[in-house]
């Protein structure tokens, strides 16, 4: 049976608590046994050198008496014993008859005899020659046996409680995951049903796995939720205002087709290409407002915008002196190339141009300047005509914005908002400020 995420997540929780408390208990029961055996072993070692030392000194008689004062019948795990070369006990305590080899040992751990009292104990102990005896110290490991006992037991408890806990703790864990995941999977599916409002909710203070996930989320659910209004808008606006050149198209194509004259058929034919120019360029500029904004960043090449603006400028030259205006290329600064994409931003730079001709004719002066100021390279397009009242600036940004005077010229209202796009592109911002008079059309590109 295949387990949800949940499920695995409680038991991996639940695993690790129980591997970290086996490891821990099972480090302390190694280090709490080897300690002990250190402390008998240098117990052991002291006792065999005093002993030893005493023999030295005084002999037997003298060894016998410390061996008899170091006896006490209140300590039942002492080993101290004279044993004969064939190994039986001749004073102290100890197996009658020694089952260990009778050689210089320094400290090990052993089974000392074969009576009931010792062939089930383990001991740890030193053995010397003396003499013709052997000097038996040591300690048996009873305690360190009961000691081993409780921490099995206590293991055993702990074993039990990990687990426990490691359960209480795995399905709290899966809990919070599930809630979130719930939280962010209801998001998902409310936008899969049409409803872009909703946000995942995101701790305060939260920086883990999911708030980076939910606010992730939401920003892609807000981008999404502007670029469906965007779409809606673009939609309806396009279907309005579609509606005039294309009932005008048609009315034009019946007065054609009736018209018997030649010289009269050939001026209606004239306006018909007029109007089909005009829904022609709506919907070359819907389509590059839409392309501007899916456009990835290996299409961005590095461009010199001082060389990008005189290129431009040779262009529109001839236009604007055609039209009986000044157009002027000024480079006020040469920022080193950027990473841009120049055909899109030749398009902006162009409808801005388009406009200041169009609109701004009547100040005899267009001018294209670059800048390059704290906030980034400004590229604008300065004009001398009436200019954009402030309260209808927002108005002329809009897609299919149109103000009441620019009405009477052709135009869609799209080509302010392809620069403004392009700008976004390029993560910068379009803008347009008073020239005193006249209109500053201008593009901040970061650097």
């Amino acid at each position: 049976m295949r387990l949800s995420v949940t499920a695995r997540i409680a038991l991996l929780a639940i695993m690790l608590s129980l591997v970290s408390n086996l490891a821990l208990i099972g480090f302390v029961w190694k280090q709490t046994s080897a300690d002990a055996i250190d402390a008998i072993r240098r117990e052991t070692t002291e006792q065999s050198d005093a002993l030893r030392t005493v023999w030295q000194v005084g002999g037997i008689p003298e060894l016998r008496q410390a061996i008899g004062e170091a006896v006490s019948p209140g300590d039942v795990s002492l080993v101290l014993a004279l044993v004969d070369a064939d190994g039986r006990t001749v004073q102290g305590v100890a197996p009658a008859r020694l089952t260990v080899p009778l050689r210089m040992t320094r400290f090990r751990i052993a089974r000392l005899g074969d009576d009931a009292l010792w062939n089930a104990r383990e001991t740890g102990y030193a053995l010397y020659p003396i003499g013709r005896q052997w000097l038996l110290t040591g300690r048996n490991l009873d305690l360190i046996a009961a000691e081993e006992r409780a921490m099995e037991r206590a293991l055993a408890f702990a074993i039990t409680l990990s687990l426990a806990l490691g359960i209480v703790g795995g399905l709290v864990l899966a809990r919070y995951v599930g809630r979130r995941l719930d939280g962010i999977a209801s998001v998902v599916e409310a936008a899969g049903e049409g409803d872009l409002s909703r946000r995942v909710a995101v701790v305060a203070g939260g920086g883990d796995a999911f708030d980076r996930l939910a606010a992730r989320l939401n920003v892609m659910l807000s981008k999404l939720e502007g670029v469906m209004a965007e779409l809606r808008v673009v939609t309806d606006s396009l279907a309005h205002d579609l509606r005039s050149p294309l009932a005008r198209l048609r009315t034009k194509t019946e007065q054609a087709v009736l018209i018997a004259d030649p010289d009269a058929r050939e001026v209606a034919l004239g306006g018909l290409l007029t109007e089909t120019d005009l829904v022609m360029r709506m919907l070359t500029m819907v389509i590059e407002i839409s392309r501007s904004g899916s456009v990835s960043r290996d299409r961005f090449i590095q461009v010199s915008p001082a060389n990008l603006l005189e290129e431009i400028g040779e262009l529109y030259a001839p236009v604007a002196e055609d039209a009986g205006l000044s157009f002027v290329v000024a480079i006020d600064d040469r920022p080193p190339a950027m990473a841009l994409h120049r055909e899109l931003l030749s398009q902006a730079i162009t409808n801005m141009i388009d406009n200041a001709l169009r609109h701004g004719a009547s100040g005899g002066t267009v001018t294209l300047r670059l800048i390059e100021r704290g906030d980034g390279v400004a590229i604008q397009v300065e004009d001398r005509g009436p200019g954009i009242a402030v309260a209808d600036r927002a108005q002329a940004l809009k897609r299919f914005g149109r103000l009441d005077s620019a009405r009477t010229t052709p135009g869609a209202g799209l080509g302010m908002a392809l620069v403004e796009a392009v700008a976004r592109l390029h993560d910068g911002r379009f803008e347009l400020g008073d020239n005193a008079p006249g209109l500053v059309a201008r593009i901040v590109l970061p650097v």
